[in-house]
């Protein structure tokens, strides 16, 4: 499925069986997508009525009152970002929204350790580090059991294109993914990057990140 407005993203649905108890924001790897959007408190307002949990209401980010964002849970337990930039954001070039919900702009892997994260992606894709940020997580906090206000460990990875891998730092308790998975983990299973260099994947075309987030890697 992709945005009304163009082809340059899309999700793949992937029929799998279930999981039981499955939480997103509750163990290691991919946890979230984030999805730009024109306005998101209109969209709070439709989605109230329909299939997806409103998991936290349009709020105003914690570091960036010009961002405003929601959260809502899918059918396969997959956590939505549904974010509207008020204006732009010196640092954060996000795109612009050009329909009621555009394109992904932002994949969200979370683990243990956010310095083990840059340091896979900078040094296996020569992504650049970022200093980190206190932001809230209120998915991620609610899972653990801590208040809606608890900052967690965040970097936003610049990948070109007005795109980002957020890296999350999780708390101890969260469970590592496990090291053999003969099916697709629930949720956000699997990310595909287009244009990555032939010699940064070794030839291999699916790999694992430092959180054990499953990357799918399409060569130019």
């Amino acid at each position: 499925m992709a945005p009304a407005a163009g082809d340059d993203f899309v999700f793949r649905f992937i029929e799998t069986p279930a999981e039981p108890g499955y939480r997103a924001f509750s163990r290691h790897g991919w946890n979230a997508v984030e999805l730009i959007v024109a306005r998101v408190d209109a969209l709070a307002l439709r989605l109230a009525a329909s299939p997806f949990e409103i998991v936290d209401p349009p709020m105003d980010l914690s570091f960036c009152p010009d961002i405003r964002a929601m959260q809502i849970r899918g059918p396969g337990g997959e956590i939505i970002y549904l974010t509207e930039f008020k204006k732009q954001v010196p640092g954060l070039d996000a795109p612009p929204a050009r329909c009621e919900v555009d394109r992904a702009f932002i994949v969200i892997a979370c683990g243990s350790s956010l310095d083990a994260m840059q340091d896979f992606y900078a040094t296996r894709f020569d992504v650049p580090r970022t200093p980190a940020l206190e932001s809230r997580v209120q998915t991620m906090a609610l899972e653990f059991g801590l208040s809606r206000e608890h900052r967690f460990r965040i970097a936003a990875l610049p990948l070109g294109g007005n795109c980002y891998i957020e890296a999350d730092e999780m708390p101890a308790a969260a469970r590592p993914l496990p090291a053999e998975q003969h099916e697709l983990p629930p949720g956000i299973a699997i990310v595909s990057f287009l244009g990555v260099p032939q010699a940064a994947t070794d030839g291999i075309s699916c790999i694992r990140g430092a959180a054990g987030e499953l990357l799918e890697i399409i060569p130019r």
